[in-house]
């Protein structure tokens, strides 16, 4: 059963605001979280991961994109990102053939586009950003006692 968490509202005027949002996430992250990336195309999804990885010392020179064809990019980081996109797919079993939460289990950092609807298949306690265009910010949410650590923690970090 999922946990009903708080909810934040940062605001994210601007690119610089949304890399500070990836390096305040970035050392609170550990083995095995879950991030769940919602929002409208273009709201900022991809490039908050591109953030986040070299938040966690991924080098410039190595590209960050979009998963959307590919459904899953692991990305060498510490710990390791597994950013997938599920737009495309459309059930809990498409989903489970991923084998998502096994990356989970190896201790990879999930971060997932579109995953909303499928938090259960994913494993649950998840951190949720969900990114909003006018005006921009995120909405973040936990739903879980992992992902509420890193939620107080991430607004109080992005507070002050």
């Amino acid at each position: 059963m999922i946990e009903a968490g708080a909810v934040a509202r940062i605001s994210l005027p601007t690119r610089q605001k949304t890399r500070q949002l990836a390096r305040a996430l970035a050392p609170l992250l550990q083995a095995s979280d879950l991030l769940i990336l919602d929002g409208q195309l273009g709201s900022g999804k991809t490039f908050f991961v591109r953030a986040l990885a070299r938040a966690l010392g991924l080098p410039e020179r190595i590209r960050v994109t979009s998963p959307t064809f590919s459904l899953v990019h692991e990305i060498a980081t510490r710990p390791p990102i597994v950013h997938a996109d599920l737009y495309r797919l459309s059930s809990a079993r498409e989903v489970a053939e991923l084998a998502l939460d096994e990356q989970r289990d190896a201790g990879a950092v999930v971060v997932v586009e579109w995953g909303l609807p499928y938090l259960e298949t994913l494993g649950g306690d998840a951190l949720i950003l969900e990114f909003r265009h006018e005006p921009r910010r995120i909405q973040a949410r936990a739903t879980g006692a992992r992902s509420s650590i890193m939620l107080r923690t991430l607004e109080a970090l992005m507070s002050g």
